[in-house]
């Protein structure tokens, strides 16, 4: 699938669960977590932007989103170490 075709459908699945609420906790959870998600994929997108500058880029994938989504700027700076540190 398409990366626009992926981030469309989930941005339009945020969008139909904050404005419709999810009655049940399990969805909650679930919107609650694709939106930690997006945040990440957001986060890494712009480090990949801002760091084309000085060549550097993390791939963005399902874990380096959710680790960036959940953790937030910590988790981005740990990607970051472990990227520059683990691998060579």
């Amino acid at each position: 699938m398409e990366p626009v075709v992926v981030l469309s459908l989930l941005g339009t699945l945020i969008f139909v669960l904050l404005i419709l609420g999810a009655p049940m906790k399990p969805l909650r959870w679930i919107g609650q977590g694709a939106i930690r998600l997006l945040i990440g994929a957001l986060f890494l997108f712009f480090l990949n932007t801002f760091g084309s500058l000085v060549d550097y880029s993390l791939p963005i994938n399902a874990f380096t989103a959710a680790v960036s989504g959940f953790l937030g700027i910590p988790g981005v700076l740990a990607l970051i170490l472990a990227d520059s540190l683990l691998l060579p």
